[in-house]
């Protein structure tokens, strides 16, 4: 069941293609797309069917989603240069953490902390939020929960503690 979900999100993120980027179409599928990404997780634990290859799976299912958006949605907007240089400063925050994970704990480390699991939320809603208020509101709001997050996720390697929980 939870791979099942993990695969109709792969399929609901190629239907992305079809409506226009920010359409009610397009949320209402990015939508159902993004239940399926906390619905899967939440199925696999409570049912013990938890695996490599669902989480491999999840991990592609994401990558699409994200692929997906981005080229629907970033021809749609006009992203001011000084978000994208935010992006790309949190982005080498993260890169920098992967590499710090390395060196503490001897391999990749992703630690599972709350401020990343808002952070994503908050990056997730952010298409809802553009037909409303335009990018940069959203974007600000969205940047610096993950902001945050990347820094937080950074302290917890360092300090050996990549596994807190969430």
């Amino acid at each position: 069941m939870a791979n099942a979900l993990t695969f109709s999100r792969i399929a609901l993120s190629v239907a992305l293609l079809a409506p226009p980027a920010l359409s009610p179409a397009f949320l209402v599928v990015y939508a159902l797309a993004g239940v399926t990404d906390m619905l899967d997780g939440y199925v696999a634990r409570r049912t013990g069917t938890e695996s490599e290859l669902g989480a491999r799976l999840d991990s592609i299912a994401d990558l699409v989603l994200v692929i997906v958006c981005l080229a629907k949605i970033l021809p749609a907007i006009d992203v001011p240069t000084w978000l994208w240089a935010w992006v790309a400063a949190i982005a080498l925050v993260k890169a920098a953490n992967a590499i710090s994970g390395l060196v503490v704990e001897k391999r990749l480390v992703m630690p599972h902390i709350k401020a990343n699991k808002v952070a994503g939320l908050t990056v997730f809603l952010v298409p809802f939020a553009i037909p409303l208020f335009g990018i940069t509101a959203p974007a600000v709001i969205a940047c610096a929960v993950a902001t945050f997050a990347a820094v937080q996720e950074g302290h917890y390697i360092r300090m050996g503690r990549a596994e807190s929980p969430a």
